[in-house]
């Protein structure tokens, strides 16, 4: 699969050669093949409600939760994630780079401060109770498993017991990191809804949350 022609680049803003991506990824084929792919998932996702060539936040919900009505807080988290330039859009560059730490190659530590970051809601470099619990009902909700709020109250003070080391009502990068290697199954946010649908296509990007399911 070669290069697509400049004609048809030169409509994608942000555009930038699979070759050159693959390089910087995990999607590193000698054909840049998987990076083409998902330039294909990009124009489907970046036309389907605003033919221009980026993602907004409508379409980015639309792609990976099925729906883009009403606030989703793990939509929206995510899609400032992936907005790495923060211009309010998604380019392809960035596409490519966000997904890139959901590949089984990509580093552990990429993972961990990827979820860390997701975690962290207000950007302030500590996860506090509040934004835990918003996060926490949020995934609930997208999985429809509902939890009675007293439960919910309980797994947020066995949480903040076992990751707060100071008990100061924080978790700072270092209590994550140490959180996450004691209990690897918190790693399992980083399955997006969907994104195992739309990435068992691409050769080199078989999709696995590494982690295994204590019921399974």
């Amino acid at each position: 699969m070669g290069c697509l022609p400049s004609t048809r680049r030169s409509n994608y803003p942000g555009y930038e050669n699979p070759v050159d991506l693959a390089a910087q990824t995990s999607f590193l084929t000698v054909t840049a093949s998987d990076v083409e792919a998902l330039f294909e998932l990009f124009k489907m996702i970046s036309g389907s409600l605003v033919d221009d060539g980026l993602i907004n936040k409508e379409e980015f919900q639309l792609a990976f939760f099925k729906n883009n009505e009403g606030e989703n807080l793990l939509a929206n988290r995510l899609f400032d994630l992936f907005d790495a330039k923060q211009k309010g859009v998604i380019d392809f560059g960035d596409f490519v780079r966000a997904l890139n730490v959901f590949h089984p190659n990509a580093a552990h530590e990429d993972k961990v401060d990827f979820s860390f970051k997701l975690y962290d809601l207000d950007g302030t470099g500590f996860i506090e109770r509040k934004e835990v619990k918003k996060l926490l009902i949020a995934l609930l909700s997208e999985s429809e498993m509902k939890l009675s709020d007293e439960t919910v109250e309980i797994i947020l003070d066995k949480t903040f017991q076992d990751a707060d080391g100071n008990q100061d009502g924080k978790i700072d990068k270092k209590d994550w990191e140490n959180l996450v290697s004691r209990n690897p199954s918190l790693m399992k946010v980083m399955t997006i809804p969907y994104l195992r649908d739309i990435t068992t296509t691409f050769p080199n990007f078989v999709f696995n949350s590494e982690v295994d399911d204590p019921a399974s």
